[in-house]
């Protein structure tokens, strides 16, 4: 049974949300192994649609716990290496989900939060939420979620931030790709809900179809996308949902993943 979060599932949308509350849901490594396990499980369900990731009480993520930082003094850089694996891994987990990630960030998003961020689909933002790649402050840098923090904001602003290490607002982590939408304080759950309605609108196998399609074109050549888009849209045009949403706006009705949601 997960100790560090919770899921919960309400219709086709499952909600994670971190529940290290006292701590500002820094991470530690049981809640690295619940996270992991928690994603991986959910990419596995096809009753879900979408995932509401969250954390309970003041604040997102302040990052890594003070008590595993403390611990780490006395780890080989074997053990570290391990450590630091486990963290990507989870990252990498959440990343390939298959279902899009909704992120409610509030309170404080830093360090190891910035990568749990990153790896959402869809980011909104509390107004007045402090972020930062603050590992600098501690004489380490932000390793682990370069890999995923990187295709976001590009060198120029990791230049300017990782090496400042400084805490900025949400304003800057939607200008530079970090957060999508700002909603006001009090509103956050409200746009949340808002972007989770929408995801359930678009189809669930173009949703996957799509998200998967980018994941997949960072990584080929422009003759390799030429082909793999093509073939995709030959397929999904053909395939029942993609006859159905085209009838049904020809039509002019909804159609039928609309009709039958219960979410």
């Amino acid at each position: 049974m997960a100790e560090t979060i919770e899921v919960h599932i309400d219709g086709v949308v499952a909600t994670v949300s971190l529940n290290r509350p006292d701590v500002r849901n820094a991470f530690n490594p049981a809640m690295i192994a619940e996270l992991t396990q928690a994603f991986s499980d959910l990419g596995n369900r096809n009753d879900v649609r979408t995932v509401h990731l969250r954390g309970n009480g003041p604040s997102f993520s302040a990052g890594a716990d003070v008590s595993w930082m403390r611990s780490s003094l006395d780890l080989s850089q074997e053990e570290n290496l391990a450590d630091a694996t486990r963290m990507s891994e989870m990252f990498a987990t959440v990343d390939s989900c298959p279902h899009p990630v909704v992120c409610a960030v509030h309170g404080a998003c830093l360090g190891g939060g910035m990568g749990l961020m990153a790896v959402c689909d869809v980011v909104v933002a509390e107004q007045g939420t402090v972020f930062g790649f603050t590992e600098g402050k501690l004489g380490i840098i932000p390793a682990v979620i370069s890999r995923f923090a990187l295709r976001r904001i590009g060198e120029s602003w990791a230049r300017a931030l990782y090496l400042t290490a400084e805490r900025f607002d949400a304003e800057l982590a939607m200008r530079i790709g970090l957060v999508h939408w700002v909603a006001e304080v009090g509103q956050l759950e409200s746009v949340v809900s808002e972007k989770l309605r929408e995801l359930r609108s678009s189809a669930p196998n173009a949703v996957r179809a799509a998200k998967e399609l980018i994941r997949q074109a960072r990584l080929l050549s422009d003759e390799e996308l030429r082909d793999l888009t093509t073939a995709g849209i030959a397929r999904i045009r053909t395939s029942d949902e993609g006859q159905e949403g085209l009838r049904a706006f020809l039509e002019k009705r909804q159609a039928g993943w609309i009709d039958g949601d219960r979410g």
